[in-house]
């Protein structure tokens, strides 16, 4: 016995082993989902869309000759081939290009298709081709570069259509499924989860994206994005790329978005949206800090246009909105989506805090412009704060009126000092300091010798008409 010893947990060891497999093979089995009923419902109503475009024939003759495409794959080759201009025939005319490939899926049995305003911008022909590989030219309804929404309507009854589900029922981690066209491959199938919803992306103020890692390439554009049960929730419409390929970020435009921007299309051929009139920024630590808020929060009204909604509510620079009709303001870009879900003349019943205290402000929506304002450059009588390490001049009421100001100051000069570190510079305007509206370069100089220290402070700046908030500390 003694020398079965070393042994002994070596046997119980395969003892416990013995007792565990029994227990994993009772285990449940967790299955991945099966999309092959999906794939064969939908893909029907799922389509290929090609565009060409007329091009002057100068512009092709221009482009030289085609480069030698021997030694390339033959698939490769071929679609080089079909991408470039032909030669043309005749002395004169004009001469058709391939310009974009694309998806798209019908909506209605009488053949009104959605995709990407990007997939058919500056097409003179739009070619729709159906899962049974016949074609159809297709007649542009309506486009929505804001939203990059396009409503197209082919000939056809009793068309095979998708189900529509709500984007706004989704969440972060469910399974969604693709199907497009991706480099001309029809009806290619990729899946993937929903990594985040309400995504805001730069120029893209007005689409609370849904962000995926379904892999998305160059053709998928204006292809569904579907649920588990095979339903629409989104247009897949942009990709997060440093190669021009799929890297695992892609966006799709929520299909409650897209279908509000198709119903508006089909009745009157162009999208209206909210407008407040404001200009707005980010809640940061400092700036939270420096409007008695607890945490960062909100959307920092830096600007507000004259005579917009937003001036005749009431609404003035300074405050931070943090919700609208009862929905919350987390990220500053919440509430452009918002703004620009309701119609003009709609109601708007705004929470925003105004000199650390909440208040409710209720004011009416108007229609969103087509251009903005400029503001010019102005001048002034010189005045100087070497606290701050700036030369700042006064406004004539002339160049209040050019800039839509009441009061404010310019800065002439620069030196070394707080004002250098947060990058302000000659020309800028200021026309709040410390939470105070700044009238003239007296009071601006005042204001600041009796800033705090230690304490984020903000500063609102005009640079080239657009306003925003900047916090700095006075260490002294």
């Amino acid at each position: 016995m003694p020398r079965l010893k070393p042994y002994l947990p070596i046997l119980a060891a395969v003892m416990m082993l013995g007792q565990a497999v029994p227990a994993l093979a009772d285990a449940p089995l967790v299955q991945l989902p099966d999309f092959t009923q999906l794939v064969e419902q939908a893909s029907p109503a799922v389509v290929n869309i090609s565009t060409t475009q007329k091009l002057p024939e100068r512009r092709v003759s221009s482009m030289g000759q085609m480069p030698d495409l021997e030694g390339l794959p033959p698939g490769l080759r071929d679609f080089f081939e079909r991408s470039m201009p032909q030669a043309p025939r005749s002395g004169g005319g004009r001469q058709r290009e391939a310009q974009s490939l694309g998806s798209g899926f019908i909506i209605s049995p009488d053949g009104y298709v959605l995709t990407n305003n990007h997939v058919v911008a500056d097409a003179d022909e739009i070619i729709v081709r159906l899962s049974d590989r016949s074609e159809m030219k297709a007649k542009l309804v309506g486009t929505d570069p804001r939203s990059d929404v396009a409503l197209l309507k082919i000939e056809g009854k009793n068309l095979p259509v998708l189900k529509l589900g709500k984007s706004q029922d989704l969440k972060a981690g469910q399974w969604v499924v693709a199907i497009g066209s991706p480099f001309g491959f029809d009806h290619t199938v990729t899946q993937g989860i929903i990594s985040a919803i309400g995504r805001s992306l730069p120029n893209e103020s007005y689409v609370p994206f849904i962000q995926t890692d379904v892999p998305i390439n160059p053709g998928n554009s204006g292809g569904p994005l579907f649920n588990l049960a095979g339903e629409v929730v989104g247009i897949n419409s942009q990709i997060y790329t440093r190669s021009g390929g799929f890297m695992g970020v892609s966006f799709a435009i929520p299909i409650d978005v897209a279908m509000d921007v198709s119903n508006q299309l089909k009745s009157g051929g162009k999208v209206s949206r909210g407008w407040l009139g404001v200009v707005i920024q980010e809640v940061n630590k400092d700036l939270a800090e420096s409007f008695g808020l607890d945490k960062p929060a909100g959307a920092l009204v830096a600007q507000v246009l004259d005579d917009g909604p937003a001036a005749k509510g009431g609404l003035q620079v300074g405050d931070v909105i943090l919700s609208m009709n009862g929905q919350p303001i987390v990220m500053s870009a919440d509430l452009p989506h918002l703004v620009g879900a309701l119609k003009a003349g709609s109601k708007a019943s705004l929470e925003v805090v105004r000199d650390g205290k909440r208040k409710t402000l209720d004011l009416t929506v108007g229609a969103i412009p087509d251009e903005g304002k400029e503001m010019d450059s102005p001048s002034g009588a010189e005045r100087s704060s070497n606290r701050l390490g700036v030369s700042v001049v006064d406004l004539s009421e002339e160049q209040k009126k050019a800039n839509d100001i009441k009061g404010g100051v310019i800065i002439k000069d620069v030196q070394d000092g707080p004002a250098a570190l947060i990058g302000l510079q000659p020309g800028d305007v200021i026309t709040h300091l410390n939470n105070q509206a700044i009238t003239d370069a007296k009071q601006f100089t005042d204001i600041a010798k009796a800033l705090p220290k230690n304490r984020s402070v903000s500063m609102r700046v005009l640079r080239q008409g657009r306003a925003s908030f900047i916090t700095f500390k006075l260490a002294e």
